[in-house]
C-alpha cells in the first residue's frame, strides 16, 4: 500500500508591528471593547430602570419572582418571560436594611447577594480612568513624533538625493554601448586612470576633473556614463540637475556639498549629473540676482570642483543637448575641460545598435538589418530601440512567434508618424489626398537631387491625411544650394497638384508650405544663398546682452527685411513654377499613380519606380 503523504498544515504568519500608531489604534480598540463591557455588566443588556418604592410594592403584591442584588443594583425577575426590571438603591444600604424599613420579612423573598465589586471596581478603573490616561499619552506622543520628523526633514533638505551604484554593482559596460565610438575612445582614458591613476602621476600628468557629454536627446549620454562607471568598477553617484534645486534659498548649495563629500570618502568614484543645464545655465540671466538659488547651486559646484586635489579620485561627468546655454565659468580648464560629442548614429552605427537591442528577441530570416537601417535615419539609438519594443508589441498582438520585417517597418512608421487612424472621408476627400501625396512622389521622382521614394500612403496617421516617405538614401552631412531648391520643389508638388487637377486649394499644404517656407528663408538669412550675399541676417550672438539675460535685438533694417522677404518669394515661385511644369508634362504618371493608391491605399518603392518606368 502507497504511504500516505503527511500533509502539514501551513502556518499562517502573524507578523504584529509594535510601532506606535498601531499601540494606539490597539489601545483604542481595547478601551471600546472594555467600556461596552462594562456597560453591558452595568445593565445586563437592555432593562427598563424603575423607582425603588415601585420594586417594595410589586414585592408586597407577589409580582416578583426573583431579584439579583450586585453592589447598588438590583436585577428583577417578573417570571413573565420578558426582559427584567432593574432598580437602584443607595451604595451604603443593604437590601436587608431596605425590606426591614417596608416591614417586609426577608424570607418572604427570594433574593441573591452577588458579591462582584472587586471585579466591577476594576473593570470601571480601566474603563474610566486607566485606558482613557493611555490613549491621551499615546496620542500627544504620537503627535510630538510626528512633529519632530518634520522638523528633521526640513534638517534633511541639504542632504544628497543622489542615487548610488556601489562597486561592483553597475552592470553596463562599453560593450552595451554602441554607435559612439569615439566617445568611447575619449572615455577610455577616464576609465584607464581610475583603474591605473598612478601611471598618470608618475609622468605629471593630470586627468580631467570633469567630462562633458554633449549630444541630442537619446543618443545615449547617461548610458555612456554608466558605461564608465562599470568598466571601472567604481562608486557611481547618479543625480539630475533638477533635484539640486528646492523651494528654500541654499538647499542646493548645501546638496551640492554633501553629494561631493560623499563621493570623495568612497574614491575613486563617478559623479554623474545629467541634464547639467538646468542649473549650469550661464549666470547673471535672471532676475533675483546673485541670491537666485540656481546660481548659489552652481557657484558651489564651481567651488567643489576646484577644491578637487590631484589625489581626489573623483570625476564628474556631466550630460546636456544644449552645451551653448552653460555658463563659461563651468567649461574652463580645471573644472569641465574636456567636452565629449555624442553625434546621431550613422548607418554602420545604426546597424550596430539594432544588433545590441535585437538580442533576446527571434526575429524572423527574412530580416534584413541593412535594410532597416537605411529606412531609419536621422533615428537616434532611443529611437531604435522604440522601433524594436514596437515591432515586438505588433507582432505579439497578431499572435506571431517571431518578428518580421513587416512589423518592424510598421514600428518605424509608428515611432516617426504615429499609428494609422482609420478616418471616414468621402471619394472627393480621398481622391484630393491621392493626387496630393502623388504630386510629391512624381516630383521627387523626376528631381535629379532628391531621394528615392520609400512608400506614398493615402492611410492617415497623427494629423496627415496621407504621407509620402522619402528618406535619405545615406548619411549627409552637407547640402547644396541645388538639394535644397529641389527640397521646396518636392514639398511644393502637392499644392501644385491641387490648383492643376482640382482648380482650387485644400487646407491640406498648410504644412508642405510652412516647411518651404522655412527653408527658404534659412538658404537667404542663415546660408547667404540669394543675390543679398554670403551674410548672416539671423540674430547676432552678443555675448554680452545674453548675460544680462535679454534676447538679442534685430540688427536688420526695414528696408533689408523687404529685400529678405523678395528673395524668399523668388526662390518659393521658382519651385512652384518648376513643380507644375514636371507635372503637367507627365500628367498621365501622375494620374496613373493617383488610381492605384485610391485602388491599394500604400505604394512601396518598387512598386512605385515600375509604375514611373512603364512606358
Amino acid at each position: 500500500m502507497a504511504k500516505k503523504k503527511a500533509v502539514k498544515k501551513s502556518k499562517l504568519p502573524f507578523n504584529l508591528k509594535l510601532n506606535l500608531k498601531n499601540v494606539l489604534i490597539w489601545l483604542l480598540v481595547l478601551w471600546l471593547v472594555v467600556s461596552l463591557g462594562f456597560s453591558f455588566l452595568s445593565q445586563k443588556g437592555t432593562r427598563e430602570e424603575i423607582s425603588l418604592s415601585q420594586v417594595l410594592n410589586d414585592i408586597k403584591q407577589d409580582k416578583i419572582k426573583q431579584i439579583e442584588v450586585e453592589d447598588d443594583r438590583l436585577y428583577l425577575d417578573y417570571g413573565d418571560g420578558e426582559v427584567g426590571k432593574f432598580a437602584r438603591k443607595e451604595q451604603q444600604d443593604t437590601f436587608t436594611q431596605i425590606l426591614g424599613e417596608a416591614e417586609i420579612l426577608p424570607e418572604s423573598v427570594n433574593f441573591t447577594i452577588k458579591d462582584t465589586s472587586l471585579t466591577r471596581v476594576l473593570v470601571e478603573l480601566l474603563a474610566t480612568t486607566i485606558l482613557p490616561l493611555g490613549l491621551m499619552v499615546a496620542f500627544f506622543f504620537f503627535i510630538f513624533r510626528q512633529a519632530r520628523g518634520a522638523q528633521d526633514s526640513i534638517f534633511s533638505f541639504g542632504k544628497s538625493k543622489a542615487k548610488l551604484f556601489a562597486k561592483g554593482k553597475q552592470t553596463i559596460a562599453f560593450k552595451d554601448v554602441a554607435g559612439v565610438d569615439e566617445a568611447k575612445k575619449e572615455l577610455e582614458e577616464v576609465v584607464d586612470f581610475l583603474k591605473h591613476p598612478q601611471k598618470y602621476r608618475r609622468l605629471g600628468a593630470r586627468i580631467p576633473k570633469g567630462v562633458l557629454l554633449i549630444g541630442p536627446a537619446g543618443v545615449g549620454k547617461t548610458l555612456m556614463a554608466k558605461a564608465v562607471a562599470g568598466e571601472a568598477g567604481v562608486s557611481f553617484f547618479s543625480m539630475a540637475g533638477s533635484e539640486f534645486i528646492e523651494m528654500l534659498v541654499g538647499v542646493g548649495a548645501s546638496r551640492v556639498r554633501d553629494l561631493f563629500s560623499t563621493a570623495k570618502k568612497t574614491a575613486p568614484s563617478i559623479i554623474f549629473i545629467d541634464e547639467i543645464d538646468a542649473i549650469g545655465r550661464q549666470r547673471g540671466s535672471g532676475l533675483a540676482g546673485g541670491h537666485d538659488e540656481r546660481e548659489q547651486t552652481l557657484n558651489q559646484i564651481l567651488v567643489e570642483m576646484d577644491g578637487f586635489t590631484p589625489n581626489d579620485n573623483t570625476i564628474v561627468l556631466a550630460a546636456t543637448n544644449r552645451g551653448d546655454l552653460l555658463d563659461p565659468a563651468l567649461l574652463r580648464p580645471g573644472r569641465f575641460d574636456r567636452r565629449v560629442t555624442l553625434d546621431m548614429p550613422d548607418i554602420e552605427d545604426r546597424k550596430a545598435i539594432l544588433k545590441i537591442h535585437a538580442q533576446g528577441k527571434p526575429f524572423a530570416k527574412d530580416v534584413d538589418w541593412e535594410k532597416v537601417a537605411r529606412a531609419t535615419v536621422s533615428f537616434s539609438g532611443a529611437d531604435l530601440e522604440n522601433v524594436l519594443n514596437e515591432a515586438a508589441i505588433f507582432a505579439a498582438r497578431q499572435n506571431k512567434k517571431e518578428i518580421g520585417m513587416a512589423d518592424i517597418s510598421e514600428a518605424s512608421l509608428r515611432v516617426k508618424m504615429g499609428p494609422e487612424k482609420k478616418r471616414l472621408q468621402s471619394k472627393q476627400e480621398r481622391k484630393m489626398t491621392a493626387y496630393h501625396e502623388a504630386g510629391h512622389a512624381v516630383v521627387s521622382f523626376l528631381l535629379p537631387h532628391v531621394d528615392p521614394v520609400h512608400r506614398v500612403s493615402i492611410v492617415s496617421r497623427g494629423m496627415a491625411m496621407g504621407f509620402t516617405l522619402i528618406p535619405p538614401k545615406r548619411d549627409r552631412y552637407q547640402e547644396t544650394e541645388s538639394q535644397l531648391q529641389e527640397m521646396i520643389t518636392t514639398l511644393l508638388g502637392g499644392r501644385a497638384v491641387e490648383e492643376m487637377v482640382f482648380k482650387e486649394f485644400t487646407v491640406g499644404s498648410s504644412n508642405d508650405i510652412e516647411k518651404a517656407t522655412m527653408l527658404a528663408r534659412q538658404m537667404v538669412v542663415d546660408f547667404g544663398m540669394s543675390s543679398l550675399g554670403p551674410i548672416n541676417f539671423g540674430p547676432q550672438m552678443d555675448q554680452n546682452r545674453y548675460s544680462r539675460g535679454l534676447m538679442p535685438a534685430s540688427e536688420v533694417s526695414p528696408q533689408t527685411k523687404m529685400k529678405i522677404d523678395q528673395e524668399v518669394k523668388k526662390i518659393i515661385d521658382k519651385s512652384y513654377r518648376q513643380a507644375k511644369e514636371l507635372l503637367k508634362g507627365n500628367k498621365p504618371k501622375l494620374d496613373l499613380i493617383a488610381e492605384k493608391l485610391l485602388e491599394k491605399e500604400t505604394i512601396e518603392e518598387d512598386e512605385f519606380e515600375r509604375l514611373m518606368k512603364r512606358k
